[in-house]
């Protein structure tokens, strides 16, 4: 059974200070019409959190109504392929079929307790968007999602599935089109209607106390990760935890619980796009610079006066051009490895993955599966990659990549 080693500092990696920071990343960047919105916001999470009434209503919803715990799958075919012992963290089994829900679910209640009316909400590939208007649906609140005009066309499943749930989706029509856009669009919203209006961001980006309050939320995804391990193996630790990074928000939840101890490699998965020097890659670790986006401190593609470059990812979920402080803290620290695949081998990945074990995932995900081509494993290692989302909403994406990849 494998020991823990000497662990960091307590919360060094997975929590931000008083302020939102972690290490130099993070803080409260926002326009003063938001202040009182954002502070009300960061003096009431925790405390709401902490309530009895607040954890019984997240881990009964989480239960019965997102269907957790989700199950820590042995991919039998895929060990025997790499020479070790590959897990997989089944978060396309949630309903909705992604990580997502987690936090809808905790914010819904946040937003609940704040008294609001009214939830605004970005996306990007959709699955986002989608659990959001769920849980709107839910509780009865009004629900307007705003989404890239490039990325409603290339997410179409899950644009339908927002307007069927009785959520409005409103076209980003700016930029590039895409996540950046949408959640520029969320924020002067946000700005408008700051009263009655809670906005649900999904990942671990935007003013404290949004990072840290999303990555709270995934972080179920961890602790489960050590209990079923436990079962399994023996042991809670793993030796690699893989996750792909947007934004960041399941890596966040799937790092949450591992980021202390120095025995565990976090292995974090950008999206190259069509390779880091082509000029279309959504790589940020290695192509960004410090600088401020959507109201925080943290690593972001920009030009040399501060312009927002534009990212590209096949994948929509990807196709940003920051990440979270938590993660850039992550990459900065080298407490994490950063690596990034390009649209061609996330392709490659996705249809090896559902040729070898029957579950096809999302485009998203499937970045993360590519990189067990680019380490290196040992007989007895223990690696976790969370499967973050399911591929439905990928499909015709995957069919017209069929041929190109000599898959039909």
């Amino acid at each position: 059974m494998r020991k823990p080693l000497k662990k960091y500092k307590h919360h060094q990696f997975s929590s931000p200070d008083k302020y939102g920071y972690y290490g130099e990343f993070g803080g409260a960047f926002i326009p003063e019409m938001l202040h009182a919105n954002v502070e009300n916001l960061r003096k009431n999470y925790l405390k709401i959190a902490g309530t009895k009434k607040f954890k019984t209503a997240f881990n009964k919803l989480l239960k019965d109504f997102v269907g957790r715990p989700t199950p820590l799958f042995y991919a039998e075919n895929l060990s025997r392929e790499f020479g070790t012992n590959i897990y997989l963290k089944r978060e396309d089994l949630c309903h909705t079929g992604a990580h997502k829900i987690n936090n809808t679910v905790g914010q819904i209640l946040i937003a609940e307790a704040l008294g609001k009316k009214r939830i605004i909400a970005e996306t990007g590939a959709g699955q986002h968007g989608v659990a959001t208007a769920t849980v709107c649906a839910l509780k009865g609140l009004e629900c307007i999602v705003y989404m890239g005009e490039k990325d409603i066309e290339r997410q179409a499943p899950n644009v339908a599935r927002m307007k069927m749930l009785g959520a409005k989706v409103v076209p980003a029509r700016s930029g590039s089109k895409t996540l950046k856009d949408a959640t520029n669009e969320a924020i002067r919203d946000w700005i408008n209607n700051s009263e009655d209006t809670h906005y649900i961001i999904g990942s671990v980006v935007g003013p404290h106390p949004y990072p840290d309050m999303v990555a709270r939320f995934q972080s179920v995804i961890s602790k489960e990760i050590k209990k079923q391990l436990k079962k399994q193996t023996g042991s809670e630790l793993p030796t690699h935890v893989i996750a792909c990074v947007g934004g960041g928000s399941n890596a966040a939840g799937t790092f949450y619980h591992f980021a202390e101890d120095k025995n565990v490699q976090l292995i974090a998965v950008e999206a190259a796009g069509c390779g880091v020097d082509s000029g279309m890659s959504a790589a940020t670790t290695q192509l960004g610079s410090v600088g401020v986006l959507h109201g925080s401190k943290s690593l972001l593609m920009q030009t040399a006066d501060g312009q927002v470059t534009e990212p590209h990812s096949i994948s929509a979920g990807l196709d940003y051009p920051g990440i979270g402080p938590m993660h850039a803290n992550l990459y900065k620290t080298k407490r994490a490895t950063f690596l990034n695949i390009t649209d061609y081998e996330a392709l490659d990945a996705a249809f090896h993955l559902s040729k070898t074990e029957g579950i096809i995932p999302a485009l998203e995900t499937a970045h993360a599966f590519a990189a067990l081509h680019k380490l290196t494993f040992k007989k007895e290692d223990v690696v976790v990659i969370n499967l973050s989302g399911r591929g439905d909403k990928d499909l015709s994406t995957y069919m017209k990549s069929a041929q190109f990849l000599n898959n039909e």
